[in-house]
């Protein structure tokens, strides 16, 4: 159940973004990326992108954890 729940999410997370990937993929030229690439500044956009994104899944798993032993504690009440 629970890695029904995680596919379920992950293949979500994928359709949300899945439309801007590929509108970003169409566009040719990008001055601020070609800048940020040759001082070496991309992969310090990426990785605080991955970060977020990192601390937001971290977040929504414990938070769902907090939320079903609440729902548990509640039905056994």
């Amino acid at each position: 159940m629970k890695l029904k729940k995680i596919q379920f999410f992950l293949y979500a997370l994928v359709l949300l973004f899945l439309p801007a990937m590929q509108s970003f993929a169409q566009s040719a030229e990008v001055e601020m990326a070609d800048s940020l690439r040759e001082d070496g500044k991309i992969y310090v956009v990426i990785a605080v992108l991955l970060c977020i994104f990192a601390f937001l899944f971290i977040y929504l798993v414990t938070l769902e954890k907090k939320i079903r032993k609440m729902e548990n504690e509640i039905k056994s009440s």
